[in-house]
């Protein structure tokens, strides 16, 4: 089982960059597949990337192409979303999340672990 806890979330002005973490707690990190999700108010939670458990393949919501990059640390298991180029619309709770089945996953009943989540706010 992964418990898992983001962090650096916070408030930005648009064009900035944040890097949010995802800390998991348990033996088998790398046995999962990883993704970030994130909800924005009066929203319903949307796929933003996704990594497979090696952190050889990744993919994006177009949203984020471009501007978001997903990694992974399988040493400190720790999950990483760097995000540059904000823009207020990135507005959102932000949600790390594992899945035990391989390969690159993009919905959210694939994912079997959640985080608590981080807010980031964009300010324009």
């Amino acid at each position: 089982q992964e418990h898992l806890v983001e962090s650096g979330g916070g408030l930005v002005q648009a064009g900035g960059s944040l890097r949010l973490s995802c800390a998991a707690s348990g033996r088998t990190f790398s046995s999962y597949a990883m993704g970030w999700f994130r909800q924005a108010p009066g929203k319903e939670r949307e796929f933003v990337a996704a990594i497979t458990r090696s952190g050889g393949h990744t993919y994006y919501a177009d949203s984020g192409k471009g501007r978001f990059t997903i990694s992974r640390d399988n040493a400190k298991n720790t999950l990483y979303l760097q995000m540059n180029s904000l823009k207020p619309e990135d507005t959102a709770v932000y949600y790390c999340s594992a899945a035990a089945v391989p390969g690159i996953r993009t919905h959210q009943s694939d994912y079997d672990y959640w985080g608590q989540g981080t807010q980031v706010t964009v300010s324009s």
